[in-house]
């Protein structure tokens, strides 16, 4: 299963294959070159296709857990200052998304949408310290009884040019459902209330929608 926004890249990635098999068909005599060129073809698709991949996983939805928004590896835990909302100190955990994984954004928890901001921005590569503050992002505050207002932040790193964002001020959400997609190697920031247990460590493999990354206190 693909994911929707795959569409025009997966269609053009389509055309260049082919158009890569038929032109060095015809042109290029040489077989050992022709075969060369034609698997080049063959792999630009396979890796467009393996990026826009979105296997169909059913949240196990617990009201006590904040899940796991991507897919990636964790890279940052630890207290820090949250200038744009809630302007004040917050536990920042990052999980960071190289362009083999998974790049559909899942909602963490069940909430209602408080914020939801996009910021036009840089494209340093996503582990730069100034990142968060100065790529191309988009910032989202859920906000229920349970953990109060959890902010996440998608942020594009060097190869990543479009950001998509479904969540709306207003909207109910449900967690682990599609909440959006990064394009081409990125991170996503979670800021949570200060004293939320945490449940994963620096270097652990995070799945989108099914690794416990907090639990209520």
């Amino acid at each position: 299963m693909f994911h929707k926004e795959g569409g025009p890249s997966i269609l053009l990635g389509t055309i260049f294959a082919v158009a890569v098999l038929l032109i060095a068909e015809k042109f290029i005599g040489i077989t050992w070159l022709r075969m060369l060129v034609q698997i080049a073809g063959v792999v630009v698709l396979i890796i467009i296709l393996q990026f826009f991949r979105n296997p169909k996983r059913i949240a196990i939805r617990n009201s006590d857990h904040i899940l796991a928004p991507v897919d990636g590896k964790v890279v940052v835990i630890e207290e820090v200052y949250e200038g744009e909302y809630f302007k004040d100190k917050r536990l920042q955990v990052s999980i960071f998304m190289s362009p083999i994984n998974v790049h559909v954004t899942r909602y963490a928890m069940d909430g209602i949408i408080k914020f939801s901001k996009y910021h036009p921005g840089k494209f340093l590569v996503a582990w730069h310290p100034k990142a968060s503050e100065e790529n191309e992002r988009t910032t989202v505050v859920i906000e229920n009884d349970t953990f109060g207002a959890v902010l996440y932040r998608q942020i594009a790193g060097a190869l990543a040019r479009r950001i998509v964002n479904y969540a709306n001020e207003g909207m109910q959400v449900v967690q682990g459902t599609d909440a959006g997609f990064i394009k081409f190697g990125s991170r996503v920031d979670l800021f949570l209330p200060l004293g939320t247990p945490i449940d994963v460590v620096l270097g652990q493999k995070a799945i989108g929608g099914k690794t416990i990354i907090a639990t209520k206190a």
